[in-house]
């Protein structure tokens, strides 16, 4: 909470657009999902090493208001094309979070199972890193995780690819809950 009071602070005194460096227009972002990419706050995620053309599309959506979350879609509100690709740019040369937490070696076969059978490694690579506009899934935040799966599953989560909810129709909440354990904890 204190983190979402330090971003609308931070955004309802940033400078002008055009008088602000990038710089100092990412720190509301940064207040929120990590000064070095990995977000300390809870159901936030971590930005660092998310692809740019992933982000890009999230800026986007965010700024068309077709994905809805006030604080994001109220910041990206004036960002012209130009400045959500600097910020996609910026956000993917981040460094990658670190995993989350100690390992359940039985939990984590159990999501290694699961990302193989619904081919999670095939759009995401093999090192679930990311690429092009399908996000880094390695080492985000469990509980974002969580939520967005979740998300994904009761198609309330706002996609530009109708590709999720097929794998997702099979899964299990206990399954959704092994595949986040998993993924926040693969390097």
């Amino acid at each position: 909470m204190i983190r979402i009071l330090s971003f609308l602070l931070l955004a309802s005194t940033a400078l002008p657009a055009a008088a602000a460096s990038l710089a100092e227009r990412m720190q509301p972002c940064l207040a929120c999902h990590g000064e070095k990419g990995q977000s300390e706050t809870p159901e936030i995620p971590s930005l660092g090493a998310q692809p740019a053309g992933y982000t890009l599309i999230q800026l986007y959506l965010f700024r068309e208001e077709q994905r809805k979350i006030e604080v994001m879609n109220e910041y990206a509100k004036d960002l012209s094309d130009d400045d959500l690709r600097q910020f996609s740019d910026a956000i993917s040369k981040l460094p990658a979070p670190a995993p989350e937490g100690t390992v359940d070696a039985a939990r984590m076969q159990r999501g290694y199972a699961l990302i193989e059978k619904n081919r999670c490694n095939i759009c995401h690579q093999s090192n679930l890193g990311g690429r092009d506009n399908v996000p880094r899934l390695a080492a985000q935040r469990e509980d974002y995780l969580l939520k967005a799966l979740r998300e994904y599953k009761s198609n309330t989560r706002v996609a530009y690819e109708p590709v999720m909810l097929e794998p997702w129709r099979p899964l299990t909440d206990a399954d959704i809950t092994d595949l986040a354990y998993t993924l926040a904890r693969m390097k």
